[in-house]
């Protein structure tokens, strides 16, 4: 167990990564903290971990982390609870509008940077905090492929998330003096709920199959295949525990080989 009684909080517990992410950090033996906005996708996790039988301590606190009240009541009852913080994964994110630049509502692009960027750098801010008083820890911020591969009308949520990939190389520069790591994934596309449900919507707009337009995509990837939200998870796990304990300011792509940077 990589992860035996280190305490990890997961932000953006839903269906897909989120809830892979909690439940494989509970495989590996963490104790949870689940924060999201809705308490119903709490549950659902933490059945998930519980049906796994993994006996580890699990926390859930409803969070809007765009809210710095809601984040420090977080960080509050996970010190509270376990009395340490080794490791926060940073999933929470919202998708934007779906618009041209040239046609964006900027205020709706303020909302999107409140929570990618302003939400995630305040929690990781927040944990920090509680982290170079307990001797170190780990932090992995979740980012995107549409960072490194644009898509029409995805802008606002591209653009956020190339901010956060730059405060994550300035955090790690920072906080390395107290044995604080921070590193970033961009993850590709993962076969789970929410892409399921963006194949189903795709499929209904251009009348092509889920099948076929799930191997157009797919011609992409070097590995032949779309990899599962199961699947991305474990590297994300992997960078937080000790194995990478010298990893910091790190980006690793996470995509099947869809994209290889040069």
């Amino acid at each position: 167990m990589i992860l035996k009684d280190k305490v990890v909080i997961v932000s953006g517990i839903g269906p897909g990564l989120g809830q892979e992410l909690s439940a494989l950090a509970a495989a590996e033996g963490a104790h949870v903290v689940l924060a999201a906005r809705t308490p119903e996708k709490l549950d659902a996790a933490e059945a998930m971990i519980r049906e796994a039988g993994h006996d580890v301590g699990v926390l859930k606190v409803p969070t809007d982390i765009a809210s710095r009240e809601d984040v420090e009541r977080l960080v509050g009852a996970t010190m509270d609870r376990f009395g340490r913080i080794d490791g926060l994964i940073n999933s929470a994110y919202i998708p934007g509008a779906f618009t041209d630049v040239v046609d964006a509502d900027l205020d709706e692009w303020r909302r999107t940077f409140d929570v990618n960027l302003f939400g995630t750098v305040g929690l990781s801010q927040s944990v920090i905090r509680q982290m170079r008083e307990t001797g170190g820890g780990s932090i992995v911020n979740v980012n995107t492929q549409v960072t490194r591969k644009p898509w029409i009308q995805q802008a606002a949520y591209a653009t956020s998330k190339a901010a956060l990939a730059m405060a994550t190389v300035q955090m790690a520069t920072e906080v390395g003096r107290w044995n604080i790591r921070v590193n970033s994934t961009f993850m590709g596309w993962m076969w789970g709920h929410s892409v399921e449900q963006a194949f189903d919507y795709m499929s209904r707009e251009s009348g092509k199959s889920v099948d076929e337009l799930k191997a157009a995509q797919e011609a992409n990837i070097a590995l032949g295949r779309m990899p599962t939200d199961r699947e991305c998870a474990r590297p994300i796990i992997m960078l937080l525990s000790d194995y990478c304990s010298v990893v910091t300011g790190a980006s690793l792509d996470i995509n099947g080989g869809e994209y290889m940077p040069g």
